[in-house]
């Protein structure tokens, strides 16, 4: 099993940022002076990806102009000698091989992955959420590539939630096989923490083969009317093996007002030219908090 493409499913509403994501795609809020969506696309390059299919929708027509080029602002830049802006300006046109498909109707996430099955072609592919920053040492997508291209089987990335915010993920349960590496045996949408087999949460790394496009042709709309990846997977699981792995890194979900924050933050801290002045602004502000 060899990945080569990777499919990022951009075509969500971003409800829990409202009321800037009426007018900016959630995918495009920037953290730092980079949208989301760049540093997904940059851990798919680090990955050893060179064929990226962006899922879109209504509204998203900022994130194919941001991978585009701007020869007016190059030349703008040109002109004036800002030749660092430029050449950074540049490589985000050149990153990698970027296509677009719309989804038209906001059916959910196994939805979204249906429409990337003539673009895949019957390769085995990476799934990175959009809305997802993982800062690790190694790619997280390439973490699970790596286990998947010796298994030869899908992989989920997972990570070990609080019991109390399982029914905000798609939950596993599995049996382990080595550090940090389960062999699925269920999975379930968002259960109540009565009903959830685990806290192992699925994050927004996937590892997947092409049979589960047949597979999410037959799945009804699971939570929310929607079409779920989670409910295809367990199905997928009757007759194929899945594995699951615990992501090294820090993962920031950019869809929820915390984690933005925090990610700007962390970004921030790990900027030469600007984590001096970060950390002596939070130690002033927990000081101003704690002297309250």
């Amino acid at each position: 099993m060899v990945i080569r493409k990777a499919v990022i499913p951009a075509a969500g509403l971003g409800t829990r940022m409202l009321p800037i994501t009426k007018s900016m795609p959630k995918e495009m809020l920037p953290v730092l002076n980079k949208p989301v969506i760049h540093y997904v696309v940059e851990e798919a390059i680090k990955a050893g990806i060179d064929d990226v299919l962006i899922i879109t929708g209504k509204g998203k027509r900022a994130i194919e102009d941001y991978f585009d080029r701007s020869f007016e602002l190059e030349y703008y830049l040109k002109e004036r000698g800002k030749l660092e802006e430029l050449k950074e300006v540049e490589e985000i046109g050149e990153m990698v091989d970027i296509y677009y498909v719309r989804q038209k109707k906001p059916l959910g996430l196994g939805d979204a992955i249906l429409h990337a099955e003539k673009h895949v072609n019957g390769e085995p592919f990476a799934v990175l959420l959009g809305d997802d920053i993982i800062i690790s040492q190694r790619p997280a997508i390439k973490q699970l590539i790596d286990v998947a291209e010796k298994k030869g089987s899908p992989i989920i990335g997972v990570e070990n939630v609080p019991r109390e915010m399982v029914s905000r993920y798609g939950i596993i349960n599995g049996d382990p096989i080595e550090d940090g590496l389960f062999k699925v045996t269920q999975l379930i949408e968002k259960p109540s923490p009565q009903e959830a087999p685990s806290n192992m949460a699925i994050v927004g790394r996937y590892v997947l083969i092409p049979e589960i496009f047949d597979v999410l042709r037959e799945t009804p709309p699971g939570r929310g009317g929607e079409v779920q990846l989670t409910d295809a997977l367990q199905i997928l699981l009757q007759d194929h093996e899945i594995f699951a792995k615990q992501i090294e890194g820090e993962r920031y979900d950019i869809g929820s007002k915390l984690g933005f924050i925090i990610a700007n933050l962390k970004l921030a801290l790990m900027r030469e030219e600007l984590k001096t002045e970060i950390r002596d602004y939070i130690k002033r502000t927990l000081e101003e908090v704690l002297n309250e």
